[in-house]
């Protein structure tokens, strides 16, 4: 008697964000318009577009979509300059931290935090940066700092809106890979095509605030993406 054929379950991969028809404006003039965006656990996801097509405000309505899930990296690097950089990288976690811990923290950190800053510092090459204030840093030492942040902060999706823009190139490959190391998911606003190319697996292309481009990273190459950069 023939075996039986076993059909094989394959487990449904559950979208982490969803975005339908999504619309936002300011000052009653629209920014985004008919977005329809899904993006699945494990992707790595590039926004990418001209300055002004609203890749800023895209990210923002992913990170609102699932607050709990997300570690951000914003545009500006968002750091408390009058602290040090451990204060910093530190707030990336103070949520899940009691009141009295953090406070104490401000004060005299406990040597385990100090430790698990350190390392993750250590990965983006500031491990030596530990304790100067973070507005003596330059900018692209504050960016890898806010970085840093998201990567202590653990949470699944990592959203960045340009989070390596003030990194060199070679600079900003290490930080992009350290960042796919860490998060299941990466949904990242980027300029340098390279790059996004090289360490992402889809590119979503915005225009004038709609969805121009939705396609693989290995179907694309610049020369298909320019159009997009070019002089409008």
């Amino acid at each position: 008697m023939a075996a039986e054929a076993q059909a094989k379950i394959v487990p449904e991969i559950v979208p982490e964000i969803v975005l339908e028809n999504a619309a936002a404006s300011y000052g009653g003039h629209p920014v985004l318009s008919g977005i329809d965006l899904t993006v699945r656990a494990g992707e790595r996801v590039a926004l990418m577009g001209r300055s002004g097509a609203g890749k800023s405000t895209l990210i923002g309505l992913i990170q609102a979509q699932a607050p709990e899930r997300v570690a951000l990296v914003p545009q500006a690097a968002a750091l408390v300059r009058t602290l040090s950089v451990f204060h910093n990288v530190y707030m990336g976690r103070l949520d899940r931290r009691s009141t009295v811990h953090n406070l104490r923290t401000l004060v005299s950190p406990a040597k385990a935090d100090i430790a698990a800053v350190e390392r993750i510092l250590d990965r983006v090459g500031l491990a030596e940066k530990l304790w100067a204030k973070a507005g003596a840093l330059s900018g692209g030492q504050q960016q890898r700092v806010s970085v840093a942040r998201a990567l202590y902060n653990g949470r699944p999706i990592l959203v960045g809106d340009e989070p390596v823009s003030a990194l060199d190139r070679q600079q900003g490959a290490r930080i992009l890979t350290e960042m796919a190391q860490s998060h299941e998911t990466l949904i990242l606003a980027l300029h340098d095509v390279t790059l996004a190319l090289a360490h992402t697996d889809r590119i979503v292309v915005l225009e004038a605030g709609r969805i121009a481009l939705d396609a693989p990273a290995q179907s694309l190459d610049p020369a298909r993406l320019s159009p997009y950069y070019e002089a409008a």
